[in-house]
């Protein structure tokens, strides 16, 4: 077999450049030498050098997928017979997503070798052009029917080997709509060879049973599969539903035989609760301590309340059920969260003797004067800890008044301190026991600062969550908390390595990226923005690569039912909002930093392969794969995040995206238009089909100003979301701040100007007058914006620390906008210096003096003064908030809570100057390039 080494093969030789340029990760030279060899030697791909494709694990990391479909097509044409290479071209086609040829390939594969996987390879083949078919109606009447009789055929000839081939037929069943057929495949000999997962069997069953809306057999199946285990909880639901549609269905069993296929049915309320206590029952003599039936006992009363029945009160009260749970379960971390799903049953009026009640029953020490009853062991600190997360969860806590709250914070935080005395050999990875108290502590502040609006608690929070953070460096929580409040405080710099440290895997990427790209580009911290950017998009441009490996690793080892949940996936993420948002974003930002400065904006453009005409977001299919109950809650159900925030805030960031989009895609039509084609004159408006450059412009101006007015009546709502629930988008401040109004004057300014240059001069006073106006209102806008950029980031007011983070993205949304209108100002110059000059000769070659400069000039000229004269105030501004900064003498501050540690001060002392580190940075960046741009305005001369 030849080997990467073996030299004296000339074709190893000629393939040695391209590995070389894979290994040094020059792809681009790699496929251009590639393209070369295949031009001059078509004959090349003989079974030594396909293995030396193969053996490089480099090859299948980057996009060059279509060239190994050629290379393998072209040694199955060499070498026909050849089970390996027909194998590795099923492969490559797997990787490109060429169904229709996986069939065709699979099914050759199988003539040359008649093994059973290769058939039913192209099997799932059919399948998956059944699944990526547009046409439904094509999908059900060709592709399917045809891999129904492919099986089939097999099932006669008795040739079904393995379960995957069970699997496989299963699935093109249900896929067609046979849900009996597929039940008796599952219920007959087939169905034998499902062994691999437990039960597998049985819930393939119950889910046929369920689409037949077949309840008795549901029923019964779920009733013998809890008499076998009394704690598999998904079966009570199973059975509860049964139960509750033959009773609407008023289902009498039959007078003689069985009462269903499966066994004995239960269809009445009296047999659901016999059912239930028998297995209590039952539990009560095992060894093993069971939850399942308790829970179910509960959740049978909360049926029976819903349907209006009274037979819950045979069933016990709810209260002294959850009760009797608590004492049995209260030692264990899921105590609360089992009860949590139930606490609704409890009238209001009682939460508080519940409460009081479990609290009874908690051994603590006896409380003295100054010392609180702790507990003595983990377990009592886990019961103690289970009853006040229930307490919050009841909203006792909320209805306290803030001396009230304070109270439970530094009770909650002297527990915490206890707590961590039971910890004190956990290793790093390892969580506290008594984080949880910490956390609770938190909210509470949490509270205090958003419905009060005092910022002393909020930096109590941040000092409370850094110094748990010390105990338990592996909290996510605690870092996910710290993200969400630093970034509320404008404060962007900690967070990159907050978010770092969660050390966030594949996926969530996706659902968790959001808490940090949100802010990435908002707070004026360009290089971490584009970090956290670049960071996420590596995610999302891998997941093509990642799946289709995937997705020949499910080939390869017969898990077909896999293969469309890796499509699925791999569609998901394509079409994930985050995607779109963080792709968009990113594009902005590289503009900002680079177009007018490094490079021109055509330059930038082009290196983007942006188009105006094209719009390359997904609108229909976006998915919000956002994770928006990341956060643990112990909020009541009207306080915590609903499903109707969750839909309200995915149309606030659609909303968002789409002005972006508009926004990007108008600043990339700028370099396009220069001189127009059209004559002078012309009403010509397409060539080819194809609007002409200024019509799609206009087209986009007239798409952001219906987008502007969709989302300005969005934030008319006022929404406001949970403090642990989706963020706003920057949408409310790019409205309050002027920047929206600045963004849509200057385009106007560009199609008034793109029309003075189409007519000329000559007759067009109205062009140049609006032109003018138009000059004058924008720069009356941008000091506008200036204007809510004053005032301090951070301040000392009767001994408490202020921020006012609404500076910050002002001034990063002033500086955006100024780069977008410097833009513009560059094209008008370009538009306007001809126009100019052609004056200034004519008046030198006639030697007249009665030829008058248009005033246009003069307010152009004028504008670009104004211009520089309010980047240099601006500038200015931005160097006195900075010398406020660095003369903020924080550490001099005195805290007027005496009950506050020395611990505690020191972590305070810790978060006041990360904020305060956070404002300079920002403020540094921001002053930088805005000098740069700055120096952009002084070039502009007509």
């Amino acid at each position: 077999m030849a080997t990467r080494g073996h030299v004296q093969d000339p074709n190893d030789r000629r393939l040695r450049p391209i590995y070389d340029y894979l290994d040094n990760g020059n792809n681009k030279m790699a496929i251009q030498q590639a393209d070369k060899l295949l031009k001059k030697h078509k004959d090349l791909h003989c079974a030594k050098d396909f293995i030396l494709w193969k053996q490089n694990p480099i090859l299948l990391v980057f996009l060059l997928a279509e060239l190994v479909t050629k290379l393998y097509e072209a040694a199955v044409k060499k070498v026909p017979n050849s089970e390996e290479y027909h194998s590795h071209l099923f492969m490559a086609y797997a990787r490109v997503g060429e169904y229709k040829k996986m069939q065709q390939a699979g099914m050759a594969l199988y003539k040359i070798v008649p093994k059973n996987p290769y058939y039913f390879w192209s099997v799932m083949s059919l399948i998956m052009q059944s699944i990526s078919a547009r046409d439904e109606n094509l999908s059900k009447t060709m592709f399917l029917p045809l891999a129904e009789r492919m099986v089939e055929k097999m099932v006669k000839e008795d040739k079904i080997e393995a379960e995957a081939e069970v699997e496989l037929y299963y699935m093109i069943l249900e896929r067609l709509g046979k849900y009996q057929e597929a039940l008796d495949v599952i219920r007959g000999k087939l169905g034998d060879k499902l062994t691999s997962e437990i039960q597998s069997r049985e819930n393939k069953c119950m889910a046929m049973y369920k689409k037949l809306s077949r309840w008795p057999e549901c029923n019964a199946l779920s009733r013998r599969l809890l008499l076998k285990n009394s704690d598999d909880w998904q079966f009570y639901l199973t059975y509860f539903d049964s139960v509750f549609r033959l009773i609407e269905e008023a289902w009498t069993p039959p007078a003689e035989g069985e009462h269903s296929l499966e066994g004995e049915v239960h269809c009445s309320a009296e047999d659901a609760v016999k059912f239930i206590e028998d297995r209590i029952m039952e539990a009560s003599q095992n060894a093993r301590h069971v939850r399942g039936p308790h829970l179910a006992k509960l959740e049978l009363i909360r049926r029976l309340r819903s349907q209006g029945c009274n037979d819950e009160y045979k069933l016990g009260d709810p209260e002294e059920l959850m009760f009797q749970y608590f004492k049995k379960f209260g030692d264990k971390p899921c105590c609360f969260t089992d009860l949590k799903v139930f606490v609704d049953l409890l009238p209001a009026a009682q939460c508080t003797q519940f409460i009081n009640q479990l609290l009874g029953v908690v051994p603590l020490s006896t409380p003295t004067e100054d010392k609180l009853a702790l507990p003595g062991d983990i377990r009592a600190l886990q019961q103690h800890l289970c009853v006040v997360q229930l307490t919050r969860l009841l909203g006792l806590y909320h209805i306290m008044d803030k001396n009230q709250k304070l109270g439970v914070v530094r009770e909650l935080m002297l527990r915490y301190q206890h707590g961590l005395e039971f910890g004190r050999s956990c290793l790093k990875t390892e969580l506290q026991f008594s984080d949880y108290y910490c956390l609770l502590a938190v909210h509470v502040l949490t509270d205090i600062w958003r419905e009060a609006g005092e910022e002393t608690a909020v930096w109590q929070a941040l000092t409370l969550l850094e110094e748990g953070l010390t105990h338990s460096p592996s909290n996510a929580q605690f870092k996910l908390l710290l993200v969400r409040i630093y970034c509320m405080l404008g404060a962007f710099e900690p967070v990159v390595d907050l978010y770092s440290s969660l050390d966030a895997k594949h996926i969530q990427h996706d659902t968790i990226g959001y808490l940090l790209t949100r802010y990435a580009a908002s707070l004026g911290q360009y290089a971490a923005a584009s970090q956290s950017c670049n960071f996420a998009l590596r995610f999302f441009h891998s997941n093509q690569k990642d799946t289709s490996e995937y997705i020949i690793q499910a080939y390869k080892y017969g898990a077909f039912e896999k293969i469309p949940e890796f499509i699925a996936f791999r569609n998901r993420l394509n079409n994930s909002l985050h995607f779109a948002q963080v792709r968009t974003e990113r594009m902005l930002l590289d503009l900002l930093l680079e177009a007018n400065i490094s490079t021109s904006l055509a330059e930038s453009i082009k290196s983007m392969n942006l188009r105006p005409e094209e719009d390359d977001v997904p609108w229909e299919d976006l998915r919000d794969n956002r994770d928006l109950d990341v956060f643990f809650s112990w909020d009541p159900k009207d306080r915590n995040v609903s499903e109707e925030h969750k839909k309200l805030s995915l149309e606030e960031e659609t909303m968002w995206l789409r002005i972006r989009t508009l926004t990007l895609r108008l600043i990339s039509g700028l370099p396009n238009l220069t001189h127009p084609v059209e004559p002078k004159n012309s009403e010509k408006t397409s060539e080819n089909g194809v609007s002409s450059r200024i019509d799609i412009l206009r087209l986009l101006l007239q798409q952001l100003e219906v987008a502007v007015e969709t989302g300005k009546r969005f934030i008319e709502k006022e929404i406001q979301y949970p403090f642990l629930g989706p963020v706003p988008t920057r949408m409310g401040r790019f409205f309050s701040s002027g920047c929206c109004q600045c963004l849509v004057r200057s385009f106007h300014l560009v199609n008034d100007v793109y029309e003075l240059d189409t007519s000329g001069l000559e007759g067009t006073l109205d062009i140049q007058e609006r032109i003018e106006n138009g000059l004058a209102a924008l720069l009356e806008l941008l000091k506008g914006v200036f204007s809510t950029c004053k005032g301090e980031l951070l301040e000392v007011k009767d001994g408490n620390v202020k921020t006012q983070p609404a500076v910050l993205e002002n001034l990063v949304f002033f500086v955006e906008t100024i780069s977008i209108i410097l833009w513009v100002s560059s094209y008008c110059e370009s538009v306007l210096r001809p126009y100019k000059l052609n004056i200034q000769k004519k008046k030198k070659k006639k030697k007249e003096t009665s030829i008058v400069m248009p005033p246009v000039f003069t307010s152009f000229q004028e504008y670009v003064t104004g211009l520089q004269t309010l980047i240099s105030n601006v500038v200015d501004h931005i160097k006195g908030l900075e010398a406020n900064l660095i003369a903020l003498k924080l550490e001099e501050l005195t805290l007027e809570d005496t009950s506050i540690s020395p611990e505690e001060r020191k972590f305070s002392k810790t978060v006041q100057g990360k904020v305060q580190s956070s404002y300079l940075h920002s403020l540094l960046e921001i002053g930088e390039l805005l000098r740069k741009r700055l120096e952009t305005t002084k070039k502009l001369k007509i």
